[in-house]
């Protein structure tokens, strides 16, 4: 053979060689849940023996037994009698911390612990539970960076994170500055959010407001719209309420104002006037309502402590400790005016629906005796069943709406054609029954059966 035709015959078969790599390659994963009440986030009317069609990471198609057809090959998971709905979102979770009673002790025994063991538990947690999506709101940079392109990569099982890194405050609390980083000045605030941005957070979290100044809340503020950032804010004061719908801040958190029993008509005025200015988008808040209306009901049936789920992921050594933490709930300082709280909180959520505002479902999962496992359907389930939200306006508070909010509701919160496939089951009718959603029987977070 002439060398050139032996170098044109090489090629040849190098090619042949590598060809059945592109050309004969794995096929798409392709999953059909079929039989089942579908939900899917927009609000209408719920689809009865909806077939839905996951191809890779995206839903296919969307339609009924008999009107749709499912692809040949395609792996089929019988949805009858349950309940299909879009992945839930908790826009409120600490995954650094897990039910620990005492924050100095957990901070100065587990930092080193907090990307590698804490963390990647609370997301587990969060995930078996049908958390597909989760806004977490403070936590030490590298960490909560490193963990979200793990869980986001898929490398980890957890929920999709968006995440805000370290608190801005006017000073940090004292030995919390890891995760708490004051603000000294206008300049001073916007060289911390360029920080951020540039380390790639996805949101901005701003607290204790009333204690800095005007000028410094409005260069957090504009700096983070001016970078695309989102800015949420505590809203657990009066004044902290008031500067920040001043300036411009898009999400508050918590009911706050301690035992007052409603909030001051001025704040009101202001919530209706920036909810009715339209061209501004939603005024989203999220209240978190579960960890105080739970509390004495914990503290009287701590039965609810041993749930195996609370402590899923963790090492023998770090349960025992955050067990022993709560061995006299009635004695937490972090729950004393508590029970002066509760009677409060029906007529501010009132207050806060009345005013055109969006609630958002989030738990501030993480703190004293409120586990991943269980924060986010407690949440729901006091809206519904004490609070007297309709169960579809439930669940899109936590679907749809924290999907707009942090603005990526062209992806994800609605099961759409071409989105990603985010799906959770529920055995029964979870729109008479909303307690259901505390046995998540099927898990789909990008096509990926979790659960």
């Amino acid at each position: 053979m002439k060398s050139g035709n032996k170098s044109i015959f090489v090629w040849a078969c190098l090619i042949l060689l590598s060809a059945p790599a592109l050309a004969f390659a794995s096929p798409v994963r392709r999953l059909a849940l079929v039989g089942g009440t579908l939900i899917d986030g927009y609000g209408g009317r719920p689809i009865r023996d909806s077939v839905v069609i996951i191809e890779g990471e995206r839903i296919k198609a969307i339609g009924t037994v008999g009107t749709i057809e499912i692809p040949r090959g395609t792996e089929v998971i019988s949805t009858e009698g349950m309940t299909v709905l879009p992945g839930l979102w908790d826009a409120h979770v600490h995954l650094m911390i897990n039910g620990h009673t005492n924050y100095a002790h957990w901070d100065k025994t587990y930092v080193s612990k907090f990307r590698d063991v804490i963390m990647p538990a609370s997301a587990k947690q969060l995930l078996l539970a049908g958390v597909t999506s989760a806004r977490e709101v403070g936590a030490p940079l590298d960490d909560v960076l490193a963990v979200r392109e793990a869980v986001n990569s898929g490398k980890l099982p957890g929920p999709t994170l968006y995440v805000c890194g370290p608190f801005l405050q006017h000073e940090p609390y004292p030995g919390e500055e890891l995760y708490r980083w004051g603000i000294k000045g206008e300049k001073d605030a916007r060289e911390k959010v360029q920080i951020l941005v540039k380390a790639g957070v996805d949101f901005i979290k701003l607290i204790d407001q009333d204690e800095m100044t005007r000028e410094e809340v409005k260069a957090v503020i504009d700096e983070s719209h001016l970078n695309g950032k989102t800015v949420v804010v505590h809203a657990h004061r009066p004044d902290e309420i008031r500067r920040a719908l001043e300036l411009g801040a898009d999400c508050l958190e918590h009911t706050g104002l301690a035992a007052a029993p409603e909030y001051p008509a001025d704040v009101m005025a202001m919530i209706k006037e920036r909810t009715a200015r339209m061209s501004l988008g939603p005024l989203f808040w999220t209240p978190t309502i579960s960890p105080l209306w739970n509390y004495s009901y914990v503290r009287d049936n701590p039965e609810i402590l041993d749930d195996p789920s609370c402590y899923e992921g963790l090492p023998e050594d770090i349960v025992k400790d955050i067990r022993d933490s709560f061995t006299h709930p009635d004695r937490l300082s972090y729950y004393q005016i508590t029970p002066q709280r509760i009677p409060t909180l029906a007529r501010k959520f009132q207050q806060l629906r009345e005013s055109g505002l969006v609630l958002l479902i989030g738990t501030d999962s993480g703190v004293p005796m409120l586990f991943h496992s269980q924060s986010t359907w407690n949440e729901i389930d006091i809206w519904v069943s004490r609070l007297g939200v309709d169960p579809l306006e439930a669940i899109r508070a936590a679907t749809y709406w924290p999907a707009v909010q942090m603005k990526v509701d062209d992806q994800v919160g609605t099961v759409s054609e071409g989105k990603y496939a985010d799906i959770i089951a529920v055995r029964g009718d979870v729109l008479r029954y909303i307690n259901l959603l505390q046995r998540v029987d099927i898990v789909i977070k990008r096509g990926r059966r979790y659960k």
